[in-house]
């Protein structure tokens, strides 16, 4: 098997438990909350108040400089405004609407049957008035990665490896809406005129691959590339050396080595934006893990709570253990599941105490096995280290900021070290200590 980037691990990808489940709408929530804090970025401010009527794909927040807006996922009435859990864990400013259960369409949008006929510009704006975000977990808004890309891109990668175990949200999305994701790959083929564009694809989505290659024909230019399954392939500068071989050098962004990368599930919002005139206020969750009873693909309205999408996978079983939004290797763990779905939320885990791997006494034992799984070329035993000791100089020296937190050290870490916290806090303590 080749070794297409350094380090990496080879988990057990338990993808069994929801893999096949044609993606099905979950049950309408009577309410929704709807977080202004759905990308990376500054808060949308609101733009309603309470008693407003709103209707569905309505622009509900929005705000200036880094900053995409948010949409109602249903039409009803707005009951309040003011700060609730979301699932990053703390409170954000949210929105929530008394569902009417019409879903009057707000049509804001307007849908365009041949994209050609708009600009690069046009096409951007239309991107950015639907909201579109990184919906593989990333959430940095779309239309300010396309926008930077126009003149410095000559590689365009769409990434469907969704190398996170458990995850299948966007190999559903491949099996059941590939003109989605490759409609939307065309759009931004517009927008950025690569000289190359490859949707990657690890090779355990076997239906995903057989159904792509029915319809590439279709989508002159689009490459197939199917690659080892190995995580953290999903992670940007891993898959950009996996398909051209080029090594994005440290503090640098794609863009640096003329490359873009976009979701699949952010492609196929591209293609509803664009196409449909649909703004984000659905996308498909998978409810999956040991600990939930019936795990399933669900197509989730924005600002439902992780409570009703766990209740429609049959609910939790008796021996849960964990509730992650996101995979195991980088999902956030819940403190209670009132917390919404955003646009970046591809997965519900629940962990039973089986899949408990703490331990009471975390210590290394200076095996280095860390070292050869990072997939960065990085030093977690001694980023780990500095980080206890508080030593910012020494985390700048060893580039703490160029770790992904992908979980590859702590995952094959025999002492159980906390090591993906301890990197996370020393992040922001040095972002902390760069404030004015």
């Amino acid at each position: 098997m080749p070794r297409l980037f350094f380090g990496g691990i080879h988990p057990a990808d338990r993808k069994e438990l929801s893999g096949g489940s044609t993606p099905a709408p979950a049950p309408i929530p009577s309410q929704v909350v709807i977080p202004m804090r759905q990308h990376v970025g500054a808060a949308c401010t609101p733009l309603v108040k309470v008693g407003d009527t709103v209707k569905m794909g309505q622009t509900i927040g929005d705000g200036e400089g880094l900053c995409v807006p948010v949409h109602a996922s249903v039409s009803g009435t707005v009951v309040a405004v003011e700060p609730r859990r979301h699932a990053s864990g703390g409170e954000c400013m949210a929105v929530v609407i008394e569902n009417d259960f019409q879903d009057t369409p707000a049509r804001e949008l307007t849908p365009h049957l041949d994209p050609a006929e708009l600009s690069p510009e046009e096409l951007i704006t239309v991107i950015r008035r639907a909201g579109i975000v990184g919906m593989g977990g990333a959430t940095f808004p779309t239309d300010v990665k396309a926008n930077s890309g126009i003149g410095a891109v000559d590689t365009l990668l769409g990434n469907a490896c969704e190398c996170e175990p458990y995850i299948t949200a966007d190999d559903a999305l491949l099996c059941t809406y590939p003109e989605q994701v490759l409609g939307g790959m065309a759009v931004l083929m517009d927008v950025l005129k690569p000289g190359r564009t490859v949707l990657a694809v690890e090779d355990n989505k076997t239906e995903a691959i057989s159904v792509l290659r029915s319809k590439l024909a279709q989508y002159p230019g689009i490459e197939l590339k199917v690659l080892p399954t190995r995580y953290p392939q999903g992670a940007e500068k891993q898959l950009i050396q996996a398909v051209t071989g080029r090594q994005v050098p440290p503090g640098k962004l794609p863009r640096d080595v003329g490359c873009a990368v976009f979701n699949a599930a952010t492609y196929a919002s591209v293609y509803k934006a664009v196409c449909e005139g649909e703004p984000v206020t659905r996308r498909i969750v998978t409810v999956t893990g040991e600990g939930v009873r019936k795990p399933q693909n669900w197509i989730v309205r924005i600002g439902a709570s992780f409570e009703s999408a766990v209740a429609a996978s049959g609910g939790l079983t008796d021996d849960v253990w964990k509730v992650l939004s996101g995979g195991p290797m980088m999902g956030v763990a819940q403190i209670d599941l009132t917390a919404p779905v955003g646009k970046g939320t591809n997965a519900v885990l629940c962990l039973s105490r089986a899949q408990n791997g703490e331990s009471a006494h975390p210590h290394c034992i200076r095996c280095g096995k860390c070292l050869t799984a990072c997939p960065m070329s990085l030093q977690p035993l001694y980023l780990f280290r500095f980080g206890k000791l508080g030593d910012r100089a020494e985390l700048e020296r060893l580039h703490l900021s160029d770790c992904i937190e992908c979980g590859c050290c702590a995952y094959v870490c025999p002492g159980k070290l906390p090591l993906v916290e301890q990197f996370r806090a020393g992040k922001q303590a040095l972002k902390e200590a760069k404030k004015p």
